[in-house]
């Protein structure tokens, strides 16, 4: 209840703040999409808790709902903030260069949003299947719930007419995540070229001139780049560092913000096709080029961009310190990884290739309002191939870090054979291998490789014959079953970035229904493994394939299809384990189960005593056992004390089933009391 009021709350200060709506002169449209949809969320979520729990069990049976209403909160704080910097009285200059192509409104705090409001949803129904007492009405709510998730509705146009509103895809909303930007854009141009009147000086012209290019898209007709006087002949340009060894990005001060520049020389009039092509991306976990400058004389080139924290490489070595600590809690770095495959994602639906993906060309900067460790990352290093600094393939950049290590395979068998890795025409699988790599390192806080005793020669060929990083013993499998499927040394068994997404999304959704998975000495683990899930729905949705990004507005029932499949495979799994007469603990995912075959059943629990379990995910993993608990009672071994019963000896998997189980139950009935073996004696059960 308290994460749902902080809600409420930053509602209440974003109304307050657009009460100044006229003075956002710059994306306006975008300021008001993201409130009403805010509005929208509250509504919803509101409207789902009314009509599904109740007010006095908000202590005993909401704790579920933490996590994801956490969650949400923190979205609405990174949303306000948002809405500040729009409503920001500095230069309007500065502003319109910062924000004028700036599309996180729709692709970061709504894609965020779109995210989380199923797995809140969820999260009320499964409370909502347990609130109050009469238990006709709790059977007729599990029926009206496990109705929901039925194959019916894996269908996207029955979805989004049964669906809508209450995932926030209603057509009017659709229409507007993809007007809001284009909106915005008109109207600053209109507003540009009002200030023509206005403009006094020459730099403020010579600014007028600059954006009147980059949003009529006229660089494009007439192949060059505006002059770098624009820039350097500015009074407030001021180049205050360099931005790593030999680096071509450096940090300045332009209009007053603090700003990166890209400075390089060549045959710029070879390479302005292809920094127009860069100046049109737009993607919040891309490195953002807000406009170009040359100096014809002298060969040089200035791409002004975002300045960020620091490269993730460098983060990671500061966190870990010498102790080599993981750098990241697990929620964290999955963050991390779907910020990344999602700017990856958005590269490939442009045709761009990265070839270099490794630590050091993923930027990051902390998220304000956040307490937990989130950043935002951004993707760097892409383009302009003919300006990087190729290394040779023994050399190491200047973390110390072979660069070969991030190269997939076919990359390092074409480097073996030329003796260099820029004669390989780089392909999206090459850029998902290399993702793999950057993952393990987000998980384990360990540069890939740094443990072996080869180097150079011996282990480039080690590489390609299928030798990978070892993950340590506790990571969870379903992160490291990913990691292993994006470095395939088939570069045809790796997935695109798209199904990484995907997959990454609902492990999101894991995370947060199951906030204390890594808690228990043997952890909570999916039902299934989420790869063979994108693997059928991507049988069934040839679409989802595609190489184009697909739009936010599909991500509700993306999340809902996993999760109607996950329901459909523990279903089948427990049938087959019933069916095959084992006496062995399965994997449940039918919340119809009767009562009677159910030894941990509500209806078997005195009505005082039920508490609602931590997790929808716990409550599908309990043991068919062929025996109810006044069976076990009968079945003691000799030297057994009179009031306890043994147990009978379990598999490994069972015992894991068995804990989550005993869990469930003492959470359900806290009035059962352990004796010192940790089992429950026979006098108190019920």
């Amino acid at each position: 209840m308290e994460q749902f009021r902080r809600i409420g709350e930053v509602l209440g200060s974003l109304k307050a703040m657009m009460v100044f709506r006229d003075n956002i002169q710059i994306n306006q449209r975008q300021c008001f999409l993201l409130l009403d949809i805010f509005h929208s969320a509250y509504n919803s979520i509101s409207e789902e808790m009314k009509q599904n729990l109740k007010f006095e069990e908000k202590h005993t049976k909401w704790r579920i709902l933490e996590q994801p209403l956490r969650e949400i909160h923190r979205i609405f704080k990174e949303g306000e903030g948002y809405i500040k910097q729009c409503l920001e009285t500095k230069d309007w200059w500065a502003k319109a260069i910062i924000l004028y192509q700036n599309t996180d409104c729709v692709q970061f705090y709504i894609h965020n949003l779109l995210t989380y409001i199923p797995i809140v949803i969820e999260a009320i129904e499964t409370v909502g299947e347990f609130s109050g007492w009469d238990e006709l009405e709790i059977q007729k709510k599990r029926l009206v719930y496990s109705n929901k998730y039925q194959k019916q509705w894996k269908d996207p146009q029955l979805f989004q007419w049964r669906f809508a509103k209450q995932y926030l895809i209603t057509q009017e909303l659709c229409e507007r995540f993809d007007t809001a930007w284009k909106e915005d854009r008109w109207i600053l141009l209109n507003k540009i070229k009002e200030k023509k009147i206005s403009c006094s000086t020459k730099h403020e012209r010579q600014l007028r001139e600059l954006f009147l290019k980059n949003l009529e898209g006229s660089e494009h007709q007439n192949g060059k780049l505006l002059p770098s006087s624009i820039l350097a002949g500015s009074k407030d340009y001021q180049v205050r560092r360099r931005l790593g060894s030999g680096s071509q990005y450096k940090e300045i001060v332009w209009l007053g913000e603090s700003l990166a520049i890209r400075h390089f020389f060549g045959d710029i009039e070879a390479l302005v096709p292809e920094i127009s092509s860069l100046l049109s991306l737009s993607h919040p976990n891309i490195s953002h080029f807000f406009c170009g400058f040359t100096d014809e004389e002298k060969k040089e080139c200035f791409l002004v961009m975002e300045l960020m924290h620091r490269d993730l490489c460098s983060y990671i070595r500061e966190i870990c310190g010498p102790r080599k600590r993981i750098p990241f809690s697990l929620p964290v770095a999955i963050d991390l990884m779907l910020q990344i495959a999602r700017g990856m994602e958005y590269l490939h639906s442009k045709k761009i290739y990265h070839g270099n993906l490794n630590p050091s060309n993923i930027l990051v900067k902390p998220r304000n309002i956040s307490s937990e460790g989130y950043l935002h990352a951004k993707v760097s290093g892409f383009g302009l191939s003919s300006v990087k600094k190729f290394s040779p393939k023994n050399s190491s950049n200047q973390n110390g870090i072979l660069p070969f290590i991030w190269y997939a395979p076919e990359v390092l068998e074409v480097q073996e054979q030329t003796g260099s890795a820029r004669n390989f025409k780089y392909t999206e699988k090459s850029d998902v291998y290399s993702f793999g790599m950057v993952c393990f390192e987000l998980v384990t806080g360990k540069v890939p490789f740094e443990d072996s005793h080869l180097q150079g020669d011996k282990m480039s060929r080690n590489i390609r014959a299928g030798e990978r990083p070892l993950f340590p013993l506790n990571t969870p499998k379903f992160v490291t079953n990913l990691t292993k499927r994006c470095w395939q040394a088939d570069a045809n068994q790796r997935p695109n970035f798209s199904s990484i997404c995907r997959i990454l999304r609902y492990t999101k959704r894991f995370l947060a229904m199951n906030p204390d998975y890594n808690r228990e000495p043997d952890s909570l683990m999916p039902a299934v493994d989420y790869g063979d899930v994108e693997s059928n729905l991507l049988r069934k949705y040839p679409s989802w394939d595609a190489t184009d990004s697909s739009p936010i507005s599909q991500i509700p029932f993306q999340i809902f299809v996993y999760r109607v499949f996950e329901k459909e495979r523990t279903r089948a799994t427990q049938k087959e384990t019933s069916e095959s007469g084992s006496d062995k603990a399965s994997v449940s995912g039918d919340e119809n189960i009767n009562a009677m075959d159910d030894p941990f059943s509500l209806s078997t629990l005195p009505s005082p005593t039920r508490k609602f379990p931590t997790s929808p995910d716990s409550m599908n993993r309990k043991p068919c056992l062929s025996k109810k608990l006044t069976d076990l009672k009968i079945s003691r071994q000799p030297g057994t004390p009179k009031e306890r019963c043994r147990p009978p000896r379990l598999t490994p998997c069972g015992r894991r089933l068995r804990m989550n189980s005993e869990s469930q139950l003492m959470m359900i009935s806290p009035r059962i009391r352990r004796t010192s073996s940790g089992h429950a004696s026979d006098s108190d059960l019920p």
